[in-house]
């Protein structure tokens, strides 16, 4: 083996290593999740915060039925005929009491529950696919997100390493670690295993890491990418080099 051969092998054994090695996750990290069928996550659950829009129903008071509402960015909303009301950090539930008082000092209404306040447009919360994916970046987070629902509208790319896709929770206090575990789509797709499809929290990260092939090829790419401009570089120059010496025919009329 020559020594361009040995230097060849290291240098992929030492980026699979780090690939293999870059992973964090831990099985048990799982319990800090939530699965779908072990608890009732509805629209009334979800904290309103700007710019999350609202449409309001009130069928007796004309002037508000059916109004859709953008909380603003200083997180009230606003009526003509009952002022403003603070939404930002309040449920729909709330808002709709907030909302039932100040009608009720204006209008007279029957019913346990004359007002009702519903999410038209999640915009406030976030969380976020990365890596290798068609369709990475941010996601609008409703409350009733998984991982299977945010993976297939990611679209997997053919460089993703779907058996190693990591699904982390952030952590906003220094002393406690991030929890991550993996999750393998192709078994969760193909043979219908959704004991890891657990509901995503706000500010959540699924990452899609690519094969280690997938890996070294992008790698492979990237020294390659400016040794191969240094060349056509080079080689321009040397054309124009010799189109000076040639021109010189034209010049002299040959």
């Amino acid at each position: 083996m020559t020594y361009k051969r040995v230097a060849i092998v290291v240098i992929l054994s030492l980026i699979t290593i780090s690939l293999t090695g870059c992973f964090s996750s831990h099985p048990k990290d799982i319990e800090a999740f939530l699965k779908p069928r072990q608890v009732n996550v509805t629209a009334n659950t979800y904290v309103l915060q700007p710019p999350d829009e609202v449409q309001v129903y009130c069928s007796k008071v004309p002037e508000i039925h059916e109004q859709r509402h953008r909380i603003r960015p200083d997180g009230k909303l606003s009526f003509e005929s009952l002022g403003e009301i603070d939404a930002a950090g309040k449920t729909p539930g709330e808002v709709s009491n907030l909302l039932r008082t100040k009608v009720l000092e204006l209008y007279k209404l029957q019913g346990k529950q004359p007002v009702d306040v519903r999410i038209v447009a999640y915009r406030s919360k976030v969380f976020y696919v990365l890596g290798e994916v068609y369709l990475p970046g941010p996601k609008v987070y409703t409350g009733r997100d998984t991982v299977l629902h945010a993976l297939a509208e990611a679209q997997l790319n053919p460089m993703a390493w779907k058996q190693r896709v990591q699904v982390i929770r952030p952590s906003n206090n220094e002393k406690v670690k991030p929890k991550i575990f993996e999750v393998d789509y192709d078994r969760m797709v193909a043979h219908g295993d959704t004991s890891k499809d657990v509901l995503l929290q706000e500010g959540d990260i699924i990452y899609v890491p690519p094969t280690i092939v997938s890996a070294i090829a992008q790698i492979i790419e990237e020294f390659a990418r400016p040794i191969g401009r240094a060349f056509s570089t080079v080689t321009v120059v040397q054309r124009a080099q010799m189109g000076g010496v040639g021109g010189g025919y034209g010049g002299y009329g040959y």
